[in-house]
C-alpha cells in the first residue's frame, strides 16, 4: 500500500502514539435469546466520525456478514454495491442513532437462504421471491411477462448497550434491491426489459411484506424493530449509482407494514444532458472547473463528477481526474492548482472530493467538507 502525507496547505490531525492499544477498545458479551450463543465482542472506543457508527467487532476483525457475497454477486455495477450498503447505513441513522446504537454487519441469514429468496418461486424453491418461470424453455413472451425484479437483498443489524459490558441486537434494517432493466437471453438473442420506478415501488414494498413475514419466523426477530429500504439500481455500465426510494420502520412485534416515506435522493453525472438540463447552474460550475483544469493541462482526459442530491439541493460532489504525470513534482503542482480551483470555484454548503490518479494508481486526493474553508490534501508517495 502507498504511503500518504499532508501537503503544507493542508491542515493534519496526528493522533497521540503514546496510547496503549488495548486502551483503544473495550471487550463486551454479545446477548442473545439463547445464552448458550452468547459471545465476546470488542468494541473500538474511538470512531474516524462522530456521524458514523462504531462497529462490533470480534477479537480479531469485524464480524464479517453471513451474506457478504451476495451483494457482490447479484450486482453489476461496483458503484451500485457501495452505494446500496452505505446508502442502507445513512438511512438507518434516521432510526438507529450512532450515539446509542452499534453496527453490525447482517448476521440472521445466511447466503444460501438469500439466494433462494432471490431466486424464482418453483417446486424446488417455494421461498423464491421472484416469479416462476421456466428460464429454459421459456419464449420472449413469457419473459417480459415474468421478469426478475428482485436482485439483492442485505441486512445489517444494531445493537445497544444493556449494562456495562453487554450489547444486544435491538434494530435491523433490509435493503431491497430492484433492478432497472432485466436481461435475459431467449433463442441465441440478448434482450432487455426495462421497469419503471412506479413498477419497482410496487414490487418492492410486496416484498417487504413478504421479508417480514419471514423476519418474524426467526424466534430471535419475532420482537426486534425492522427497517426497510428500497433501492433502484442503475444500468451495470452507468458511471454513477442509483438511489433509494422509499423506507418504513416497523415496531417490535409488528406483523404488517403500515406506510412508507418516500425517498427523494438521486445521483447525476456531470457532464451529462440530465445535469445541464435539470441542474444548469453546478452542471456550469463543473464545465468551468473542468475548463480552468484543462488550461493547466491540456492533455488530460475523461474528467467527470457525480452530484448527489438529496430533495433537489447538491450534497457532495465527487470528482474524478484521470491524468499521466511524469515526476512527482508535476503531481504537487497539479494538486495544488486543483486545490485553489476547489477553494475557489465550488461553494461551502456541500462536500467536494476530488480523486486525481494515473492509468494504474490513485495520485492525490483533495477533500473540502461543508461549511468548512480550508480543503484537505493528500499526496501519494
Amino acid at each position: 500500500m502507498r504511503k500518504m502525507h499532508a501537503l503544507l496547505l493542508s491542515s493534519l490531525l496526528v493522533v497521540s502514539a503514546c496510547t496503549p492499544v488495548f486502551d483503544n477498545r473495550e471487550e463486551v458479551i454479545q446477548e442473545t435469546k439463547d445464552e448458550k450463543n452468547n459471545q465476546s465482542a470488542i468494541i473500538p472506543n474511538y470512531n474516524m466520525s462522530e456521524q458514523d457508527y462504531r462497529m462490533i467487532l470480534t477479537e480479531s476483525s469485524p464480524k464479517v456478514s453471513t451474506a457478504r457475497a451476495v451483494t457482490t454477486n447479484q450486482m453489476g455495477n461496483r458503484m451500485d454495491i457501495d452505494e446500496f450498503e452505505s446508502g442502507l447505513r445513512r438511512h438507518s441513522k434516521e432510526y438507529f442513532d450512532p450515539d446509542k446504537y452499534f453496527f453490525q454487519p447482517g448476521q440472521y441469514f445466511e447466503g444460501d437462504t438469500l439466494l433462494r429468496w432471490l431466486g424464482r418461486e418453483s417446486s424446488g424453491n417455494e421461498d423464491g421471491l421472484n416469479p416462476e418461470l421456466n428460464e429454459d424453455e421459456a419464449t420472449e413472451e413469457e419473459f417480459r411477462e415474468s421478469p426478475r425484479y428482485i436482485s439483492n437483498i442485505i441486512e445489517q443489524n444494531y445493537l445497544v448497550r444493556q449494562d456495562e459490558n453487554k450489547v444486544e441486537l435491538s434494530g435491523v434494517t433490509i435493503g431491497i434491491s430492484l433492478r432497472t432493466v432485466y436481461n435475459f437471453t431467449t433463442e441465441g438473442q440478448s434482450l432487455s426489459v426495462d421497469h419503471s420506478t412506479e413498477e419497482l415501488l410496487q414490487k418492492g414494498k410486496e416484498y417487504a411484506g413478504e421479508i417480514l413475514k419471514r423476519i418474524r419466523e426467526r424466534e430471535e426477530l419475532n420482537d426486534v424493530p425492522v427497517v426497510f429500504a428500497l433501492y433502484e439500481e442503475e444500468e451495470a455500465s452507468s458511471k454513477v449509482p442509483g438511489k433509494f426510494l422509499s423506507k418504513t420502520y416497523v415496531k417490535g412485534s409488528d406483523l404488517t407494514i403500515n406506510g412508507w416515506d418516500n425517498i427523494d435522493e438521486k445521483h447525476v453525472l456531470f457532464p451529462s444532458n440530465e445535469g445541464e438540463e435539470d441542474h444548469f447552474d453546478d452542471s456550469q460550475i463543473f464545465t468551468d472547473f473542468r475548463k480552468e483544469v484543462s488550461d493547466y493541462f491540456p492533455n488530460f482526459v475523461g474528467m467527470i463528477a457525480n452530484g448527489f442530491y438529496v430533495n433537489n439541493e447538491l450534497r457532495e460532489v465527487s470528482i474524478e481526474i484521470p491524468i499521466q504525470f511524469q515526476s512527482e513534482s508535476e503531481v504537487v503542482g497539479f494538486t495544488q492548482y486543483v486545490y485553489s480551483l476547489v477553494n475557489e470555484m465550488f461553494a461551502d454548503h456541500y462536500n467536494v472530493q476530488v480523486n486525481i490518479h494515473s492509468m494504474d494508481e490513485p495520485e492525490s486526493l483533495i477533500v473540502k467538507k461543508a461549511g468548512e474553508q480550508e480543503p484537505f490534501v493528500h499526496v501519494y508517495e
